[in-house]
């Protein structure tokens, strides 16, 4: 053989290995005999209340946070307030039932000051001295004041910036114009019986709930105490490779991100793959709050409930910018595995269009600095099809697709007992994830991003536990990608994975 034809036949070689590389690369299946078993660090980047209580017990006036749904019932006419047809006309007090219509929103100003947001989105606000809900921009909208009769009554008066108090003169007419109250009789159409129909405890709530002084203080303590690196040690050290790590979408812009987030979570961040690095772990970033929320729940970032993700060109652009923000500082990092582009977007308010539109460009922006990480797309919540992203990750190298499966939220798991639970993971879960799962090795991987190991079954034994926790490792084995579980801390012991590892119920 001459020299040419040796330098040609390893230039061949060298073009066939590379070639084959990025054929086998598409989906990932040269990767496939390391399979992420993750634990999600929850209520860490993005706080929710009810993975940690404590956090809010410092909060003046924590009744009443963003999004408190609240509810108000006219002792004089005995039916509740409510916005005319949803919003957009005048206030009444004319609804023997009280649901949608008749909760008001709570944007808080201050301890004591708030705007209520009517279901239509509209905010109340006053013409002249009748009470209107037809403004949806905030700027224009009255703030009130809520006073309570005692700290341990629900009857209230509610006060209008301009210094007069609401008053249900009639069933069809409100008013702000009682300048003076004295008593609490039961024949004062000013009085209301209050009542708490919703709450929402996420990171917007907490931080706007401590005011700007407050906030960065405690947060600080939070982000440097919930999740350290003795965590990563532990996780290492009990059969996991890695975490899933949900962030919002204010961490790209650390150390002054948009009011009333505060600074310092992009820090935790990188002491996160620092210890990572250190133990041996792979990170999943998981974008878990996009701005305008994309599901309108508390760790979706929502203030009040509302969903205003994706329906702007300019919201998803903004949310490509946070993506590859993120891919960009960590690329380089020997941790940094993949990116979720988006958790739990939820139809119908989340179009399968503008879905597919803000993954394709999510995943050029994370290709722009990475060949090689996983980009993970969330199938949505809520009415949709389990396949529906198939024809874009097709087409998408190193693409996986994330389902979360929970034993506990769906009614039809109320009157499971211990064994038909397990026994629907075996059956139900094991041919849903079947069916999203290509054997063919040409489709997109499957990973089960969220389960616990916790279930509505009342005074289920140790052994119960045991039986449930392995089923699921058992099916969500199979998935070609991996599995997370939600979460390594959390006040409920059962979704406390450490708690569940130390005690003997999971052992993975």
């Amino acid at each position: 053989m001459t020299m040419t034809s040796c330098v040609n036949l390893k230039i061949w070689l060298l073009n066939f290995v590379i070639l084959f590389s990025m054929v086998s690369l598409s989906h990932g299946r040269l990767n496939a005999q390391f399979q992420v078993k993750a634990v999600n660090l929850g209520g860490w980047l993005v706080t929710e209340g009810w993975m940690k209580p404590s956090l809010f017990d410092g909060i003046p006036n924590k009744d009443f946070l963003d999004g408190t749904g609240l509810q108000f019932k006219s002792v004089m006419t005995g039916k509740y307030l409510c916005a005319e047809s949803g919003g957009g006309t005048i206030l009444v007090a004319n609804c023997t039932d009280a649901s949608g219509w008749e909760t008001f929103r709570l944007w808080r100003i201050n301890e004591d000051t708030f705007r209520l947001r009517v279901f239509n989105k509209q905010f109340v606000g006053l013409d002249g001295i009748n009470v209107v809900a037809v403004s949806n921009i905030c700027t224009y909208s009255e703030t009130f004041h809520i006073v309570k009769e005692s700290d341990n009554s629900s009857r209230i008066r509610i006060k209008a910036s301009n210094g007069y108090f609401l008053q249900a003169k009639t069933q069809e007419l409100v008013t702000a114009d009682v300048s003076e109250v004295r008593e609490w009789e039961d024949d004062d159409p000013t009085i209301f019986v209050m009542t708490i129909a919703a709450r929402l405890q996420g990171e917007f709530q907490v931080t706007n709930g401590y005011g700007p002084t407050k906030a960065p203080q405690v947060m600080k303590e939070h982000w440097s105490t919930f999740i350290v690196e003795n965590d990563f040690k532990f996780i290492a050290s009990n059969g996991l490779n890695a975490a899933r790590i949900p962030v919002g979408w204010w961490i790209a812009s650390d150390p002054n991100p948009p009011w009333p987030y505060v600074g310092g979570s992009l820090h935790a961040l990188d002491n996160a793959f620092l210890w990572a690095q250190k133990y041996g772990l792979k990170i999943i970033i998981d974008l878990h709050a996009a701005p305008g929320s994309q599901n309108g729940f508390q760790h979706g970032g929502s203030r009040d409930g509302s969903q205003e993700w994706g329906k702007t060109n300019k919201n998803i652009l903004q949310t490509v910018r946070v993506i590859e923000f993120l891919t960009a500082r960590y690329a380089k990092r020997p941790s940094f595995y993949a990116v979720e582009l988006l958790n739990e977007p939820l139809s119908p308010g989340v179009t399968l269009e503008m879905l597919n539109k803000y993954y394709k460009a999510g995943y050029d922006a994370v290709r722009r600095h990475s060949p090689t990480a996983f980009v993970v797309l969330s199938n949505r919540i809520g009415p949709s099809k389990p396949k529906e992203l198939f024809p874009l990750a097709n087409g998408l190298m190193r693409s996986v697709i994330d389902v979360h499966y929970y034993n506990i939220f769906d009614d039809v798991f109320e009157n499971m007992s211990a064994q038909q639970n397990i026994d629907f993971i075996y059956t139900n879960r094991s041919s849903q994830l079947n069916n999203i799962t290509t054997s063919n090795g040409n489709g997109p991987l499957t990973f089960v991003g969220e389960w616990v190991a916790d279930w509505r079954v009342k005074n289920a034994t140790k052994e119960d536990f045991q039986r449930f926790a392995k089923a699921q490792l058992d099916v969500f084995g199979r998935a070609t990608f991996g599995w997370a579980y939600w979460a390594l801390k959390n006040a409920n012991k059962y979704w406390n994975l450490e708690w569940m590892i130390e005690n003997g119920y999971v052992k993975i």
